[in-house]
């Protein structure tokens, strides 16, 4: 058994390509995808469009629970381009979304953790910087999930853990947006300092799962230059380099 584990699309269609192309190559029998697929100043709507026509299990994440609850006082701006895009057919096919969804008796998967679609999992913030969980952290928001693997997204970082009771915990990082910063709780940056497109491969041998974090080099120049014709020369640095752009940028 292997399962292609994808998350945090964020409308960047040309990234997804190539990640479906290489773990095409691969060989894997089924995909799953973590949520946050088109929130972004990319191509929203044509990503909804390609994405409903796979056969994959789709969670929703705490951007497609944004854009169908949009508050046009106080709205991301990432949301509110995808939600000027997708029509009736994509917002009622994000509705439809669940956070967390039990695959199997060993795979549990879910956007953020298992009791929020906006709580990291495998990270920890505090002042001036994003460090790894600890393994009481992660304990935490496990709760008494017992499934062997769990999958999750939201962060947008790469990362192999095992709790406490040895499950194996794995976060992709993101297809579409490599790098990313937000003020709350406290002004933080995520910078996977490469523009390539991140996915997952887990994988059952003899009974034993598992994982492999996977880089994959696309056009990110042509989704940039998309992203700065939209008016997001924010998304344009961090698509072409992996980087915030600066210490006070918010590029969510």
């Amino acid at each position: 058994m292997r399962i292609a584990v994808v998350s945090d699309i964020h409308g960047n269609l040309a990234a997804l390509q190539a990640v479906i192309e290489d773990f095409g190559r691969r060989g894997v029998d089924t995909v799953v995808n973590l949520g946050d697929s088109l929130s972004g100043p990319l191509l929203p709507r044509e990503t909804a469009q390609f994405l409903m026509a796979q056969d994959w299990v789709h969670l929703g994440g705490n951007h497609e629970r944004q854009v169908l609850n949009l508050d046009p006082q106080a709205c991301d701006p990432s949301d509110a381009f995808a939600r000027g895009q997708l029509g009736a057919a994509e917002l009622a096919w994000i509705a439809a979304f669940k956070p967390v969804h039990r695959y199997s008796e060993d795979i549990f998967l879910c956007h953020g953790t298992p009791g929020h679609d906006a709580e990291y999992f495998l990270e920890s913030v505090e002042p001036g910087r994003l460090r790894a969980a600890t393994q009481e952290e992660v304990a935490q928001r496990l709760g008494a999930i017992d499934a062997a693997v769990i999958a999750c997204g939201h962060t947008h970082v790469p990362r192999i853990m095992r709790s406490c009771r040895g499950q194996l915990l794995v976060n992709p990082g993101s297809v579409g947006q490599p790098a990313w910063d937000d003020d709350q709780p406290v002004c933080h940056a995520v910078e996977n300092g490469a523009p390539d497109a991140r996915y997952a491969i887990i994988e059952r041998q003899d009974a034993r799962w598992s994982a492999q974090l996977i880089a994959v080099p696309y056009d990110h120049a042509a989704m940039a230059a998309l992203a700065l014709r939209h008016g997001r020369p924010d998304w344009d640095h961090i698509l072409r380099t992996g980087y915030v752009p600066g210490p006070t940028a918010a590029a969510r």
